[in-house]
């Protein structure tokens, strides 16, 4: 595979809408495309795992999962099912029974009554928000979204041709902070969505109960919608879980809270999430989910039963072993003494700089090439985070050693 030059990375990463979907092959054959697909930006997290495949001894901390298989009463859950023939097209919102259970799940760990009928499940918690996007906002319209986040979620507001105006958390005393009113004024007559993901990736910080109800209240005050990504909700080291916009929200609030079953049990490769939302949204939200995927596979939501209703053991196993790495991580740093990062209260990431090394992407190119180790570019994540990288340590002790050794290798040269 040819390298990614830093040249290149610029090119890509600066957002042109051409005047003409067209597109000319090797072969001089027109190929035909929406505009809005060339005017997508580019993702540095996915060229630098298209960078590093292929070569040899690669450690990857480069994605949001740790190397502990799907447990063995997931799986046979979901066996089970396909042994009982529950192999055919299903609810478009998901099964009863799954809805059921997450509305219990709701009950025992939140402590919040959230009726079936207003959880809807969906094809990963990226396919929930796909569906959520289409369903709230068109072209003309804007996405104020709180960063650092996840590229994936600003391509995903990309495709809607709505546009996003980036609102950055502060970094201040190495914590990260939301400046409210900073959020709150640029709110403006196109907003349609106020996006955020709490806990958050990559930075590890999360809303506070009091910022979830000013923004609630605020949007609410507008008609604005609150799209509010908790897929991190239970990977907390104090507490059960993190505090939730459904704790601060009333029924018929303008507010969709995302999640997914990926992080919590080991499932990133069985592609299963949920939407909840007021009642008025599932017949909408259905319309837009049956255009897209039908409805989610059905013996894999058996597996997403035992999950809700046996996983618990199997999350506090995974969440001490993410709490030991952290504190080894921060230490590993703390030693080396030119890394700064906040100390990550939940999620799965540090997200950190190298002193004399603004150049993310050059860095991030530099520890595939001489260390073998692939991390995830900050500017991936954001405007704000253009010299920071992010380095997943929901991994094995043994393999998280092997890679900072290679990193820190690296970084004393």
């Amino acid at each position: 595979m040819e390298p990614i030059l830093k040249e290149e990375l610029q090119i890509m990463n600066k957002h042109e809408q051409p005047d003409s979907g067209e597109r000319v092959d090797e072969g001089g054959k027109q190929l035909k495309f929406r505009p809005v697909l060339h005017a997508l930006t580019a993702n540095p997290g996915a060229e630098m795992m298209r960078y590093a495949r292929g070569k040899h001894n690669i450690i990857t901390l480069g994605q949001g999962e740790g190397d502990a298989p799907t447990p063995d009463f997931i799986c046979e859950a979901t066996m089970q099912a396909l042994r009982d023939g529950r192999t055919f097209y299903g609810p478009v919102l998901g099964r009863e029974e799954l809805r059921a259970a997450l509305s219990e799940y709701y009950e025992r760990i939140y402590g919040l009554d959230v009726p079936s009928e207003r959880i809807f499940v969906t094809s990963s918690g990226s396919t929930a928000m796909h569906l959520s996007l289409a369903a709230l906002v068109d072209k003309g319209d804007e996405v104020v979204a709180i960063t650092p986040i996840w590229k994936n979620l600003i391509g995903a507001i990309e495709l809607t041709q709505a546009t996003t105006k980036q609102v950055a958390l502060d970094y201040v005393d190495n914590k990260w902070t939301l400046d409210v009113d900073k959020l709150f004024s640029a709110v403006n007559e196109r907003t349609k969505v106020i996006l955020i993901v709490t806990p958050s990736n990559p930075t590890g910080w999360t809303a506070s109960r009091e910022e979830m109800k000013q923004i609630l209240d605020f949007a609410r005050e507008r008609g604005i919608w609150v799209l509010a990504d908790e897929v991190y909700g239970r990977l907390v080291y104090e507490g059960v879980r993190a505090p939730s916009f459904l704790d601060v929200a009333r029924e018929d609030d303008l507010l969709l809270v995302v999640n997914s079953f990926s992080k919590s049990w080991a499932m990133t490769g069985w592609r299963l999430g949920w939407i909840v939302g007021p009642l008025e949204a599932e017949p909408k939200i259905r319309d837009v989910a049956l255009y897209n995927k039908l409805c989610p596979p059905t013996f894999t939501q058996y597996g997403a039963i035992a999950a809700l209703e046996q996983g618990e053991d199997f999350l506090k196993q995974q969440l001490d072993l993410w709490r030991s790495n952290r504190d080894y991580v921060v230490e590993r740093f703390s030693k080396m003494g030119n890394i700064h990062l906040s100390y990550p209260e939940a999620t799965f990431y540090a997200f950190f700089k190298v002193d004399g090394e603004p150049d993310c992407i050059a860095l991030t190119k530099r520890l595939i090439d001489e260390a073998g180790v692939l991390l995830s570019p900050g500017s991936a994540f954001g405007q704000v985070s253009k010299g920071y990288i992010r380095l997943c340590f929901a991994v094995s002790r043994p393999r998280l050693a092997e890679a900072l050794d290679r990193i820190e290798a690296v970084l004393k040269k």
